[in-house]
């Protein structure tokens, strides 16, 4: 059972838009390669706002893809890419349809 995701919000650079939608885009075969990685998504609310939601069966998976290649490159990019640094929040899921 799902019992905790990632949520990640990000301001794009001014300029850095499609650069931002493009990159998350390419880290799908990441995300992909990741078993404990129940559900992944990357969405974008506006012109310049992005965000990462992720879940996850237990603390395990959370923490392997915290530390796995995704947020890697995510962290080595984010002054060239993001206004501010990631804002990472890990909730826990109350309810879930599978």
């Amino acid at each position: 059972m799902t019992q905790c995701g990632i949520f990640v919000e990000l301001k794009a650079r001014a300029g850095k838009e499609e650069e931002v939608a493009a990159f998350l885009k390419s880290a799908l075969p990441l995300v992909e390669a990741e078993p404990e990685t129940v559900s992944w998504y990357a969405v974008r609310f506006d012109q310049t706002t992005f965000g990462i939601f992720d879940s996850f069966n237990n603390e395990a998976g959370r923490n392997a893809h915290l530390q796995g290649r995704v947020a890697e490159a995510l962290f080595a990019r984010a002054a060239e890419l993001f206004e501010v640094p990631p804002s990472v929040r890990q909730p826990a899921v109350l309810a879930s349809k599978p």
